[in-house]
């Protein structure tokens, strides 16, 4: 989930598809509405505000197994592995694939011990326009919600990291899983986020098993019916911006409509000369 490292395909539209993950989502739920949903215990410091635009490092709630029954806590979004040296490695850390994250030296562990769900309420996607005039395409960022309003359950992973060169305090961190897009998904984006179904809630979270390769074989992709998704405004390409506002839905871009805005400017600035 970030802005499109490389570009990877182009389609009739002018629509350039993304090769990489981005890394943006939604929290709007109390921590009341997200424990009834999952049917989770409120422990620990939970209160957050409604944030439209989640971004790395920021701490979101989660849901855990503790102490017989799921429970609600809040930790950093990008992991840090326990036996890292600082906690900026975790910016990396946002997203883990689900082909490789039992191999991976900063997930293998969590993967099998620490397993969470992120709960969000929708998250956003890029695609690049082909922008005729300018040399770089332009990013049209995309809201996916759910179609019954209920939230998502990232598959997740946590892990504890003591600061060596701290206080001595630890800091609670997570990641999201990601794997191939569904139906819904690929016309924008060739990888989504592994989405637990409430018949799987409390095998995913049971840290007893440790039998990770099997649970993730067992989860399959959710059907598209599931899925809405609208273009959203570019404000949400900054991270800074927020507010519900980021998810009112607008007209996407196209090559078509850069082509015409840019023709516009172009005679606008022309009759402006004219009057000089």
């Amino acid at each position: 989930m970030g802005q499109p490292a490389r570009l990877a395909r182009r389609s009739s539209t002018g629509v350039v598809l993304s090769a990489s993950m981005c890394g943006r989502f939604v929290s709007a739920s109390s921590p009341g509405e997200i424990a009834n949903y999952f049917d989770a215990s409120v422990g620990g410091e939970t209160l957050t505000e409604p944030n439209y635009n989640v971004a790395p490092s920021v701490r979101v709630p989660v849901v855990v197994h503790s102490e017989h029954e799921r429970s609600l806590d809040l930790m950093r979004w990008g992991l840090i592995p326990f036996w890292a040296k600082s906690a900026s490695i975790g910016n990396k850390m946002i997203n883990a694939r689900v082909e490789t994250v039992t191999e991976k030296s900063a997930f293998r562990n969590a993967i099998k011990k620490h397993r969470c769900i992120v709960p969000a309420d929708a998250f956003y996607e890029w695609t690049a326009v082909v922008d005729p005039v300018a040399k770089k395409p332009r990013k049209q960022p995309w809201c996916i919600q759910r179609t019954d309003g209920a939230p998502f359950a990232f598959a997740g992973m946590h892990e504890s990291w003591k600061d060596p060169d701290g206080d001595g305090g630890r800091v609670r961190s997570c990641t999201i899983l990601t794997g191939a897009a569904n139906q819904a998904m690929q016309p924008i984006h060739d990888r989504m986020p592994i989405m637990i179904p409430p018949s799987m809630w409390d095998a995913w979270l049971n840290v007893e098993d440790h039998d990770a390769t099997a649970l993730l074989a067992a989860i399959e992709p959710p059907p598209s019916e599931l899925f809405a998704i609208h273009a959203v405004s570019t404000a949400v390409n900054n991270s800074r911006s927020t507010g519900a506002l980021l998810m009112d839905e607008v007209e996407p871009m196209t090559e078509a409509s850069l082509a015409s805005e840019a023709h516009a400017m172009a005679m606008a600035d022309s009759d402006q000369r004219s009057l000089l």
